[in-house]
């Protein structure tokens, strides 16, 4: 009997000071994060921040302190449950390069159970993949469709994507978020994305995690974002004034200063200067210097 795990929850992950230790190394730190049903998370931090860590975590691969469940139940106790709704996406380096692109299916099909053979063939017609080819074989592009092949063509509750477009070029890399979302994503689905290339990702996020050194340093839904953090083009007469308000980062660009505010209300800030709302990138650099 397959059972479904989700469909009686609406919380996907709930972590509750949840710490993991690797020798001397502290890489998860007491980390608290609810995860919503139907969200799009990206999840952000430097090389070493514990990214992997949580992403493992939440899969069931790695035993942390703390109190951890991911569809309901404890994941490192109760894998089987959770493979049966989780699906994971790295860089596509990870296929396995012996086999060819049609014993990858076969082999899926014999270990995930909601993995449809029909769904993944019907994919693969639209593209130049030769099934009878090695996977070693293949571009990078298509070894890129034949992982968003294999992937969308499961019938699981939660995505985890770490780094899944690492290595393609900026066509393909579109191209494969944009698939994703457009054909996988619906409101029954959750999906959790860690990336560098966080300016791709910006505009399909629902909500927003960073992390740096095991902790969470924000957490936020994307639509409190866009509402938290504003920059402003600054005159130099101005300058002074704006900074008794005190921004959390200033830069230069073209000649212009920017500053970055956080908390503040718009219509304040718009007497300094021209106001925008700053990428996730310019937050994340802004917030992470001052730790």
């Amino acid at each position: 009997m397959k059972v479904r795990i989700l469909s009686m929850v609406d919380v996907v992950v709930s972590a509750h000071d949840i710490s993991k230790k690797f020798k001397n190394h502290q890489a998860l730190r007491q980390v608290n994060l609810t995860i919503e049903k139907g969200s799009i998370v990206g999840l952000i931090g430097p090389n070493g921040a514990g990214k992997t860590t949580l992403l493992k975590s939440i899969q069931g691969l790695l035993k942390c302190e703390g109190e951890l469940e991911v569809l309901g139940v404890n994941p490192y106790q109760q894998r089987n449950l959770i493979f049966q709704d989780v699906c994971f996406i790295s860089d596509v380096g990870v296929l396995p390069q012996w086999a060819t692109c049609r014993q990858l299916l076969q082999l899926t099909r014999n270990l995930h159970p909601k993995f449809d053979m029909d769904k993944a063939m019907d994919f693969l017609e639209h593209t130049a993949i030769p099934l009878k080819e090695k996977v070693k074989n293949l571009s990078k592009g298509m070894k890129a469709q034949l992982h968003l092949a294999i992937v969308l063509s499961m019938d699981v509750e939660l995505m985890i994507l770490d780094e899944p477009t690492l290595g393609l070029d900026i066509i393909h890399r579109k191209k494969f978020l944009q698939q994703l979302v457009g054909e996988c994503f619906d409101k029954s689905k959750t999906i959790i994305v860690s990336t560098h290339q966080v300016e791709e990702i910006e505009e399909i996020l629902t909500h927003l995690i960073f992390i740096q050194e095991g902790g969470i340093k924000l957490n936020m839904p994307m639509a409190l974002f866009r509402d938290q953090f504003y920059e402003v083009e600054m005159s130099d007469n101005q300058l002074q004034n704006a900074q008794e308000c005190h921004p959390i980062s200033t830069r230069k660009i073209l000649g212009k200063t920017l500053l970055m505010f956080e908390g503040q209300d718009k219509e304040s800030l718009e007497r300094f200067g021209p106001v925008h709302s700053p990428s996730i990138a310019d937050v994340f650099i802004a917030k992470m210097g001052q730790q």
